[in-house]
């Protein structure tokens, strides 16, 4: 299922930023990074490189994100171009970006670099949103670390003890 495999990636960012949260360029790239693949591969050898289940690569062929070639027995063959491809694909998952936008983005990068102005609109569209989705989440973290203090729970050092004892 996508969104278990993209749950699992997001568990995997999220560690390697560390506690803090703090994106360093070092994380960026890790993240990027394809690392030194030893050419090309099979789905279930893509699927652990990418840390993504063989039925989310073989959906998102399906849904035209990406194209990958098959060997003499028909057997998909994952080149480094297909899987750099799928590196920003699950990225752009793991932000929220819905497969349709993905579709249409893609489809902006197979006709050509006159579409880039297009592709960079698509792509500051999505920062905002991910940036509102943000402030949306640190609203609920301060709600939810409120309630925690409420009952006498600690929230951390950086959190005040709330006295007030509100109800919700």
């Amino acid at each position: 299922m996508v969104a278990m495999a993209t749950d699992d990636l997001m568990s995997r960012a999220l560690a390697a930023l560390g506690e803090d949260g703090a994106p360093s360029v070092e994380v960026i790239h890790a993240l990027a990074d394809l690392g030194a693949t030893p050419g090309p591969m099979t789905i279930a050898e893509a699927a652990v490189h990418l840390d993504v289940s063989p039925h989310t690569l073989r959906y998102y062929e399906r849904a035209g994100l990406v194209q990958v070639s098959r060997d003499s027995a028909g057997h998909r063959v994952y080149d480094d171009v297909a899987l750099r491809r799928l590196v920003f694909l699950t990225r752009m998952r793991l932000s929220g970006m819905p497969v349709r936008d993905l579709q249409h983005y893609v489809a902006l990068v197979d006709a050509g670099k006159r579409t880039e102005p297009e592709r960079l609109d698509i792509l500051l569209e999505h920062r905002d949103t991910v940036r509102r989705r943000i402030r949306e989440l640190t609203l609920s973290l301060a709600a939810t670390e409120y309630k925690i203090a409420t009952y006498g729970g600690s929230t951390g050092p950086d959190v005040e003890p709330v006295t007030d004892q509100a109800d919700g």
